[in-house]
């Protein structure tokens, strides 16, 4: 078991959320007032996206991020920021027989230009999914490749800033472990992204498999979507690892119930201390992480 836990919260995400709770932010200040709210409740890190501040949805604008990162640093409190670096690799394949009629959710850029707003702001951490997905029931597909990955990691190295490697299956961690042996990334931070269809699902057998295959000595969180959140999350403090909270992956706090996301954050720290563990401060997770405060 993990007794010093790091608690993540995903402020946003780029899913079609907003939609479904007037809670979900949406604006920089909105964002920005999100991250404020999870830190005040004992978040160690923020994972940020951005939106459109007109139709909600989802946004690769450095402008946007820089007013969220700026919002944030000027805030009364410390809080470790990670910004994701997973947007331009959707691909929507076209229907039926016309498969290169790419359809409207297609938003497909090279592995420099997603990493644009990391390169501009120098967050602590930024993330790095580790693989191509079907993502979904329909013609949906994230896209990640081995050549684009490799890119990517070397170029956030570079840059100096933590990755996070996302891992929604067990080829994706298999390649992460290949892009460490090949000397592409120094000491990445692993999280395991459980739920999602159809990548790995968010059971204890999948989690624990991850688990036993991740490399020595790393530093690593899990999460589940949806209902299993929280089940994910007192999961993976059992297994050793930290925790991911947040509008992102799950909108509710009970049955019924919207939650924010300073309350997923409250919920998720009450586990953690009815399992005898305790959450760290930014501070302390900077130590924990080996991270260069910006």
């Amino acid at each position: 078991m993990n007794h010093d836990v790091i608690i993540t919260c995903a402020l946003t995400g780029a899913g079609d959320t907003a939609s479904k709770s007037h809670l979900v932010p949406v604006t920089p200040k909105q964002i920005a007032e999100s991250a404020v709210e999870a830190a005040k409740a004992g978040a160690t890190v923020v994972h940020c996206h951005v939106r459109d501040p007109q139709t909600g949805r989802f946004s690769r604008d450095v402008a946007l991020y820089r007013e969220v990162m700026e919002r944030i640093r000027e805030a009364d409190v410390d809080i470790i920021v990670n910004l994701t670096a997973g947007m331009g690799g959707d691909l929507e394949i076209g229907p039926g027989e016309s498969p290169m009629e790419f359809g409207p959710g297609t938003d497909l850029i090279g592995p420099l230009e997603r990493l644009a707003h990391v390169e501009a702001l120098l967050p602590e951490i930024c993330t790095l999914d580790c693989g191509t997905l079907n993502f979904g029931d329909g013609n949906s597909i994230y896209v990640s490749t081995p050549a684009q990955l490799r890119a990517g990691a070397k170029r956030i190295t570079e840059l100096g800033v933590k990755a996070e490697l996302e891992i929604f299956d067990t080829g994706h961690l298999w390649f992460a472990k290949q892009m460490m042996k090949e000397g592409l990334l120094e000491d990445p931070l692993f999280q395991l992204c459980l739920g999602i269809p159809w990548g790995a699902p968010a059971d204890t057998t999948t989690m624990k498999a991850m688990v036993d295959n991740l490399p020595a000595n790393v530093t690593w969180a899990g999460f589940g979507i949806g209902r299993m959140q929280m089940p994910m999350a007192a999961q993976a403090v059992l297994l050793g690892g930290n925790v991911r909270v947040g509008l992102e992956d799950n909108l509710y706090l009970d049955k019924g119930v919207l939650a924010s996301n300073g309350q997923l954050v409250e919920r998720a720290s009450e586990i953690i201390a009815r399992l005898g563990g305790r959450v760290l401060t930014p501070a302390e997770g900077r130590e924990k992480m080996n991270l260069n405060r910006r």
